[in-house]
């Protein structure tokens, strides 16, 4: 099978983890608001540990001998993450500070979730397996 039907979805998804996992250390506040309180320990390390979970995942999509792996990894950390944007939309709901159109977007960008995962599964699919050498 040829890489070309997952490359340019790959390419997507990549730039989309590499942006946002840059992010969260370049500007890691708005990430540990929305880390979920339940969970135990310090906000900042979960926005660390996520932020490094996006830029080795946004790597392996670049790469066409980890693509696959790549499209696995993403479509599970699509999945993990969901928890954190639920978390989000419940604060921005709860914030006398923010407008109803703020509020709005929080809410609507919860379904957004589910193409991101398809993408990801998709490129999984899509993408060879790689072989290891000497063998075939």
């Amino acid at each position: 099978m040829s890489t070309q039907p997952a490359r340019a979805p790959a390419l997507r998804l990549a730039a989309l983890l590499l942006g946002s996992g840059t992010l969260h250390f370049v500007r890691p506040q708005p990430f540990d608001r929305i880390v979920p309180r339940a969970l135990p320990g310090d906000a900042r390390a979960y926005t660390y540990a996520s932020g490094a979970a996006e830029l080795a995942v946004g790597t392996a999509l670049v790469v066409p001998r980890t693509r696959r792996l790549g499209g696995a990894l993403a479509a599970v950390l699509f999945v993990a993450v969901f928890p954190a944007n639920i978390q989000m939309a419940v604060s921005w709901l709860r914030s006398d500070r923010l407008l109803p159109a703020a509020k709005a977007a929080a809410v609507a960008r919860l379904p957004l979730q589910i193409p991101l995962v398809t993408e990801a599964v998709k490129v999984w699919r899509r993408s060879p397996r790689t072989q290891t050498r000497g063998r075939r």
